[in-house]
């Protein structure tokens, strides 16, 4: 039988005690339900807004389309799983590399470039739809074996380092507010505690967005033009097949980010929900595809909500429904969306700066959290190879296709890993001993080792 908790239409409710946990199935009295649900949407607004001003897509659309697949997302997984769907870092390179849009340069986006560029999203979502029906059917186990955390974290690393220059090119077209937004985000983080301190992104915005005022970095003209009240503005898609190697690699991303949602969310509830991770990641696949049909950029669940969820100890999936609707609304309001459009390319280049640089990271947390050993010189291999590619933004032209740092980072890190393992298997060399310069500080190496690693005989 379903709790309730606080007060309901007729009157059996209690109201939540002080650290009482609610769990997903669990719902709530609709004023503390509105209340945590409008926390959500204060949590992914920051960065969700964040994807559609760098990428020169329309920030209404956009966060439409986040209300619309979180809707969707909770319908697919009969409510199992709290999530919002918020705008998907991972999509920003792919994206930028088809339009060729750079945020605050002062030329508009090419409607028909962008056009090009949802197909390439409507492709991602595809893919990444398939692969949650043969995970809800075979399982999940094949994910882990295609892709281990040195994989998977060299892959989400690899995204956000490739974006560094990205973040630069705003940057030094503002410098001071880049360093307000910058200083502000991690003052917020150290400073405060439980929402406020999750809240650091959204309140750096707004402090670099301040800064940007005071230095008159920012044009209001298109607020007072747009109205009040209207419908977001939707593009219609256009495909092109060539430019499909630079975005289904994200779909491994993707993968990692709802398989890594899954797990947290069960760690924090207590609950096993391995059996709706084919949903998951079949809802986000549609949703993403729903995205880029309409004009939107991709969408994948958010780490920011679970901060939210940790603080408040509230897993319910209503409150997440409650933020979908908000969002819906202020999608309809264009004078909002205009307001969001005039964040300047300062404020933009700081903000870039810590989130590319906490994607970058995340997959370096990846490694530590699972105690990716670099004494081994698959991985240290594996890594080394896939970053360098990405970070320099290599670049492969096959055929009509192309296949730039993103793409052949992904694919060198899954492709390295497998070849090197099954060799060393293969040879009996896998068990190797560290060499000095892999070795961890004040280690004693195996007698030999030297003579092993660095000898010419076979």
């Amino acid at each position: 039988m379903k709790k309730k908790f606080g007060w309901s239409l007729h009157g059996d409710g209690r109201h939540i005690a002080p650290g009482e946990v609610v769990t997903p199935h669990e719902r709530m009295a609709w004023p503390i339900t509105i209340g945590i649900g409008a926390q959500h949407v204060v949590a992914m607004f920051g960065a969700t807004f964040l994807v559609p001003l760098l990428t020169g897509f329309d920030p209404s659309t956009t966060l439409f389309f986040t209300g619309f697949g979180t809707i969707l997302f909770m319908l697919i997984t009969s409510g199992r799983l709290p999530s919002y769907l918020g705008s998907s870092f991972a999509l920003i390179a792919p994206i930028g590399a088809v339009t060729g849009y750079i945020a605050g340069g002062g030329s508009p986006l090419d409607p028909d470039k962008a056009a090009l560029a949802q197909g390439g999203v409507i492709a991602v979502g595809a893919t990444l739809a398939l692969v949650g029906l043969v995970v809800h059917f075979a399982g999940a186990h094949w994910i882990d074996r295609l892709m281990p955390p040195i994989v998977t974290g060299a892959i989400v690393s690899l995204i956000g380092f490739n974006l560094a220059p990205a973040a630069w090119n705003n940057v030094k077209q503002a410098p001071i507010t880049a360093l307000t937004t910058v200083i502000t985000v991690l003052l917020v983080t150290v400073l405060f505690k439980g929402i406020i301190g999750r809240l650091s992104i959204l309140i750096g915005v707004i402090a670099g967005y301040i800064m940007a005022v005071i230095r008159g970095e920012v044009d209001f003209a298109g607020i007072a033009d747009a109205s009040w009240l209207g419908a977001p503005a939707f593009r219609a898609p256009a495909f092109d097949l060539s430019l499909l190697g630079l975005f289904v690699p994200v779909v491994l991303v993707l993968i990692a980010e709802n398989v890594g949602h899954v797990k947290s969310v069960s760690a924090m509830t207590g609950e096993n929900l391995d059996d709706v991770t084919g949903r998951a990641l079949f809802a986000d696949g549609i949703s993403t595809m729903f995205a880029g049909a309409g004009g939107g950029s991709g969408t994948t669940t958010y780490a920011e909500n679970i901060g939210v969820m940790a603080a408040t100890r509230v897993y319910s999936t209503a409150a997440y429904v409650v933020a979908a609707v908000i969002a819906l609304g202020l999608s309809m309001l264009p004078k909002f969306g205009q307001l969001i459009a005039t964040i300047p390319p300062g404020v933009l280049g700081g903000a870039a700066t810590v989130l590319y640089g906490m994607i970058g990271m995340l997959g370096v947390r990846i490694w530590v959290q699972n105690r990716v050993d670099f004494s081994d010189p698959v991985n240290l291999n594996t890594a080394a190879v896939a970053m360098v590619l990405a970070i320099a933004n290599y670049t492969l032209h096959w055929g009509d296709m192309v296949f730039e740092g993103i793409a052949l980072g992904s694919f060198a890190a899954i492709i390295i890993y497998h070849t090197m393992r099954a060799i060393s298997r293969w040879r009996g060399t896998s068990m190797e001993a560290a060499s000095p310069a892999s070795a961890p500080a004040g280690a004693e190496l195996e007698p030999g080792a030297l003579r092993r690693d660095f000898s010419v005989e076979k």
